[in-house]
């Protein structure tokens, strides 16, 4: 893995890079994920932070682990979403979120300034 973030990565960080690799086809199905004691070393993390990434991706239904072996990507049964599909849907519906929070910032900060000026005005006809 090449991935060399500036700072140490949260749990939060690591699955949605991971999310983003599989849904880009870097990890098929049945690819085995880097083991987490090497990721958390490389990283400079500690290791419960990979693993609790790792749950991340598992509770999403992309990745399943298998005790003493790793964490693979799931191999849908016929008819199911692959996980490459289910990890671009994820993000896709990550980046639907951060625009409607952004939009949602925005018309905040637009009703304070409204009130703003709105009390500035109550204040000027008493």
């Amino acid at each position: 893995m090449d991935w060399k973030p500036e700072k140490p990565p949260t749990a939060k960080e690591i699955a949605a890079k991971f999310r983003g690799d599989i849904a880009d086809g870097l990890y098929g199905p049945g690819a085995r994920l880097p083991g987490a004691q090497g990721l958390a070393k490389a990283l400079g993390v500690a290791l419960m932070t990979v693993q609790s990434a790792y749950k991340q991706l598992a509770e999403d239904g992309l990745v399943e682990g298998r005790r003493g072996s790793g964490t693979y990507v799931i191999d849908p049964a016929k008819g199911e979403p692959t996980a490459q599909q289910a990890a671009a849907g994820l993000r896709d519906l990550q980046e639907q979120l951060k625009h409607v929070t952004s939009q949602f910032s925005e018309l905040r900060e637009r009703v304070e300034r409204l009130e703003a000026g709105h009390s500035g005005r109550a204040d000027e006809n008493q």
